[in-house]
């Protein structure tokens, strides 16, 4: 998920859309994406996906910019007015596949090779996001974007991000993605010092339901943290950003070491192995649980693989060939460079997980050293954290959503409880973000 806010940069290895880079944005006629045909993404463009209606809560976004627009027009010119007019009626005849169909309201976040606009469709007038992917002449469509387009093009599922639309010009290719409210790293920004532990509940069901999903489509999304986790107003957390995803095919095919951002990167990763799988998403994800619980990140590294294997062993002991098979034979095992240190209880070190019934069994299941004793996402579902939870979820369509389940919502959280204005601060605010 090449990932999706300027929070981004407040952590390490944020994607390439959160790096610092500056650069005009130039609207050209649309024309067809040159790729590889196997992908067929213009494909994208003739069936166009089921949304929502236009919230009328966001259509203040729409009335900001046109009282700016009427305070640079002139009254000597009468027909401005209604060419304004005109450029935000919606069109149910403009077609997919042209920018034309898009207004731009507001730049979100610019990165290296992309930046993400809020925006409107003028064929529905819905919100969306417009990621804006810039062309190298020499190089073309980058590979990331091309990987992210074809993967989301046939991954149908409540818990995945939508992609909307695609269209090219002659310097840009731009994604349309349905537009999310804000994510999992700036939810928990805003409400510090650990997440109510029903909404944990909700949000660590969501992502174990889309991680079961694509696994089960032998798709790894290798780049999970709480930026490229989407969530909308209503609750609902979607997986986005699958720019460093892989369709693992061929079991014994092999992978860079170099993905998933260090603070989430499982200790086989680190020491280089290349033949991982599934249970490398789901290192990520444990380690996303526990911060959601504790407030905090788990493992946060700053300089780079042998501290962050340092913090990991500090916590969770260090392994050997008995209880790591194949332990030596890893590219970055060194083991005179490793301090020895006994195993924890995770309660010791976050002690949230102790106060909240089955938390601790679920993210030690989640966060075993050696990668094949960690607990798949399709086992972690039924697992007994999840109890209070009603049991038809487990019964959902993939396309449906748990807020459809009667009963299911989120809870205030605690310092909207005690400080109610901070939901209405400036800062807080969720529009700016996808």
């Amino acid at each position: 998920m090449g990932e999706i806010l300027c929070i981004k940069a407040r952590k390490p290895g944020c994607c390439g859309c959160c790096s610092e880079r500056e650069g005009p944005q130039h609207h050209q006629e649309p024309q067809h994406v040159e790729v590889e045909s196997t992908l067929e993404l213009t494909g994208l463009n003739k069936v166009p996906h089921s949304v929502t209606s236009f919230p009328s809560p966001w259509f203040h976004t729409l009335q900001v910019e046109r009282s700016r627009k009427k305070s640079r027009r002139s009254n000597s010119d009468p027909f401005q007015e209604r060419k304004f007019m005109e450029r935000h009626q919606w069109r149910r005849g403009l077609p997919f596949g042209t920018a034309t169909s898009y207004l731009h309201l507001e730049k979100l976040c610019e990165g290296s090779y992309s930046t993400v606009y809020k925006g409107i469709s003028r064929i529905n007038g819905q919100l969306v996001a417009l990621k804006v992917i810039s062309l190298e002449t020499e190089e073309g469509v980058p590979v990331t974007a091309i990987r992210e387009a074809s993967l989301l093009k046939h991954l149908k599922h409540a818990n995945i991000v939508v992609l909307h639309d695609i269209f090219q010009t002659t310097e840009t290719l731009t994604f349309v993605f349905e537009y999310m409210h804000t994510d999992l790293a700036q939810y928990m920004a805003q409400h510090p010092g650990g997440l109510h532990p029903h909404n944990v509940m909700i949000f660590m069901f969501q992502l174990l339901r889309g991680l079961t999903y694509i696994h089960n489509q032998l798709i790894l999304h290798r780049d999970l943290k709480p930026p490229n986790l989407l969530i909308s107003c209503l609750g609902e957390l979607k997986l986005a950003d699958f720019g460093l995803a892989r369709a693992k095919s061929i079991p014994s095919h092999t992978y860079s070491c170099e993905v998933v951002t260090l603070w989430y990167r499982p200790p086989d990763v680190l020491l280089g192995a290349t033949d991982y799988s599934s249970e490398l998403d789901i290192w990520s994800a444990g380690c996303i649980f526990v911060e959601m619980l504790q407030g905090q990140p788990l493992f946060p590294g700053v300089s780079g693989a042998l501290e962050q294997l340092q913090k990991i062993w500090t916590i969770l002991g260090v392994p050997s060939e008995g209880t790591w098979p194949g332990l030596s034979k890893l590219p970055n095992y060194k083991p005179e460079r490793i301090v020895s240190s006994r195993p924890q209880r995770l309660r010791m070190i976050c002690d949230r997980l102790g106060r909240v019934p089955g938390a601790e069994d679920l993210a030690s299941r989640m966060l075993k050293t050696f990668p094949r004793e960690r607990v798949s996402a399709q086992d972690a579902l039924v697992h007994n954290f999840f109890s209070p939870l009603p049991a038809q979820l487990h019964q959902l369509p993939d396309a449906q959503s748990l807020f459809t389940v009667p009963g299911v919502r989120l809870q205030p959280e605690i310092c909207d409880i005690f400080v109610p204005h901070q939901k209405h601060h400036p800062q807080a605010s969720s529009s700016k973000f996808w």
